[in-house]
């Protein structure tokens, strides 16, 4: 009996370790976030663009924060740890002000990204030919228009906007994925999702250098997740031609071209942007290849599961990411411990992925350049 108890709490102890925030460690007094749903902590639950979506109710949520918050994970994302490595509060998220009666302080920070966001606006897509159909209409440039109407709140003189500013931290992104993922899920051809990588790069460079006019000196824009390694795109793609899938870790080639293509695309306009703006310090967060790891090594980092299966989601299909059935709906079974899996839902992460990217970014290890 003595040694079950003992077990019990060794076993609590290392559950409560496990999901204690971040020691601070970056110096930073606000965070200004714009994106997908890779970092959306609320706004597309509170905009009502769907009527009650899946993420609005368990199991998403359900490993760190115990209910739904409007992540689309198990916990928390990436900036949510990079604002616990920074000693400050959980982003939130803007409309929680403009679509709700809470009054909410923004001196700390404010998140803008918005789940199923895309960098380009639907007229881009209806204008190729492309007639997909968005989740939200919440484009990067929208988020943008947000930023400048809360900016006023934040600062009033040139002066003391810069002294704020300067202080700050601003993520551009993710963004772009969903401009691929739409296409792609949508059975257009994996070349038409390619010919859109300029525009998308050409986008991301407008709203950086946008933001660096209106005062923006930090700032983090990162590249494309390894998308074939994507639950639910495996499933789309699913193909018996084994030479298409990378021998290491089994993920879609192709598809893992089309995110290093867009990375590299990013690199090179991002390096236009620091010799345009050499008062800014511009950095890339190399979100692929610190995922990679995990991929490449499961087992190292404590994914014991299928790294490649979801863990939330519908039991048929290679990769339990069937579109018929998704997270949180009607025949949707999870994992019991999400912890042991990467791929959360199909398309997104678990918090434990998360925690590791959000990792080799915090140490500097794939960021650059460095925050120091």
């Amino acid at each position: 009996m003595k040694i079950n108890v003992l077990l019990i709490v060794a076993f609590s102890f290392v559950v409560s370790v496990r999901s204690l925030p971040m020691k601070p460690t970056l110096n930073y007094e606000s965070i200004f976030n714009f994106g997908d749903s890779l970092s959306d902590t609320g706004n597309f639950l509170i905009s009502g663009d769907v009527a009650s979506p899946t993420i609005g109710r368990l199991p998403y949520g359900e490993t760190f924060f115990n209910r739904s918050t409007g992540r689309c994970s198990d916990g928390r994302l990436i900036i949510d740890f990079i604002a616990e490595a920074s000693g400050l509060p959980y982003i939130q998220p803007y409309l929680r002000s403009v679509r709700t009666n809470f009054s909410v302080d923004f001196t700390k920070g404010a998140n803008f990204a918005v789940a199923g966001a895309t960098a380009n606006d639907f007229n881009f897509f209806k204008e190729r030919g492309l007639s997909v159909t968005l989740l939200t209409n919440k484009s990067l440039d929208i988020q943008f228009e947000w930023f400048k109407k809360l900016k006023p709140s934040l600062c009033k003189t040139k002066p003391e906007c810069e002294l704020y500013f300067k202080k700050s931290l601003f993520f551009v992104g993710e963004i772009g994925g969903n401009d691929y993922n739409y296409p792609l899920l949508a059975f257009r051809s994996f070349k038409r999702a390619m010919d859109l990588v300029p525009f998308v790069i050409n986008k991301i460079m407008n709203v950086t250098s946008a933001l660096i006019e209106e005062g923006a000196v930090t700032l983090v824009v990162p590249g494309n997740l390894p998308i074939g390694c994507s639950a639910v795109l495996l499933e789309r793609f699913s193909d018996d031609k084994g030479w298409l899938y990378d021998s290491r870790n089994q993920c879609y080639t192709p598809l893992n071209s089309l995110a290093k293509l867009h990375n590299d695309k990013l690199k090179k306009g991002l390096e236009a942007l620091r010799q345009k703006y050499p008062q800014a310090k511009i950095m890339y967060a190399d979100y692929y290849s610190s995922a990679m790891q995990f991929f490449n090594s499961p087992s190292k980092y404590g994914f014991t599961g299928s790294v490649l299966k979801a863990c939330c989601g519908g039991i048929n299909g290679r990769y339990n990411a069937k579109p018929n059935v998704i997270c949180g709906g009607k025949g949707s079974t999870t994992c019991k411990d999400p912890s042991t899996y990467a791929n959360w839902d199909g398309i997104h992460l678990t918090e434990a992925a998360y925690r590791h990217i959000a990792t080799g970014l915090i140490s500097g290890r794939f960021i650059s350049p460095s925050y120091n």
